[in-house]
């Protein structure tokens, strides 16, 4: 990697850790090659944002490569992960504890295959009032942790592929190759509701995005020490 390569712009890929929030992998980036660099800001960006409880491929532009940030967007996404049927959370995922449980005894195979079948094509999504959807300019989740009710409209969505693997049930490992748009909090929630019971999505990793895939991707210190490696005279 060469500092030619970065003023000309340049997408790269990271595999996000847990635990850290698709903005703390930007200004990490960011703040390393404004060091580096020697200049006082420089546009980083992500093309597809991962919750904070999600691992995996992040895609990440750099200066005029952030110009491609909407394009690369638009692009499906496949993910990989585990749901946790009868129990649910607030934010359909383990941010927040566990505030009911439901049965499970009546849940077939059968039952399963159904409602897989049933999800996959174009469906409409309500997106978790925990998300970061705009509504009248704002968060959606900075108005629900104000205690105020939110109603969100839902989406237009496509689910290409789903496999669900239930050899672990009440868990059950997952495959889902999906729209932009989607969210597969949400996803996790409407399995639960449609096989009569809950569910909270308890893994997530994110394995590719549009032509990106994971296995070209490298770890946020990776990244930190090509950076720091950058010949500054090329």
């Amino acid at each position: 990697m060469k500092k030619s390569d970065i003023l000309d712009g340049m997408t790269i890929l990271v595999d996000k850790p847990l635990g850290w929030t698709s903005f703390d992998v930007v200004n990490k980036i960011r703040w390393n090659l404004k060091r580096k660099l020697g200049v006082k800001n420089i546009k980083v960006g992500h093309a597809g944002t991962l919750d904070p409880l999600a691992s995996g491929l992040l895609v990440i532009c750099i200066g005029k490569h952030t110009k491609q940030i909407e394009s690369l967007m638009a692009g499906k996404k496949t993910y990989t992960g585990t749901i946790l049927l009868g129990k649910t959370t607030p934010c359909f995922d383990l941010e927040k504890p566990f505030d009911a449980e439901y049965p499970i005894d009546h849940i077939t195979p059968q039952m399963i295959e159904k409602v897989r079948l049933d999800l996959i094509g174009e469906i409409d999504q309500v997106p978790p009032v925990f998300s970061a959807k705009q509504i009248d300019g704002k968060r959606a989740y900075d108005i629900a942790r104000a205690g105020k009710e939110i109603e969100l409209k839902p989406n237009r969505i496509t689910i290409d592929e789903l496999d669900l693997d239930i050899a672990r049930f009440p868990e059950i490992d997952f495959k889902v190759t999906c729209s932009k748009g989607t969210y597969i909090r949400a996803l996790a929630r409407d399995i639960g509701a449609l096989l009569g019971s809950g569910a909270t999505l308890i893994a997530l990793r994110r394995t590719r995005s549009g032509d990106q895939d994971i296995s070209q991707a490298r770890s946020v210190d990776d990244w930190i020490v090509g950076i720091q490696a950058l010949d500054m005279n090329a």
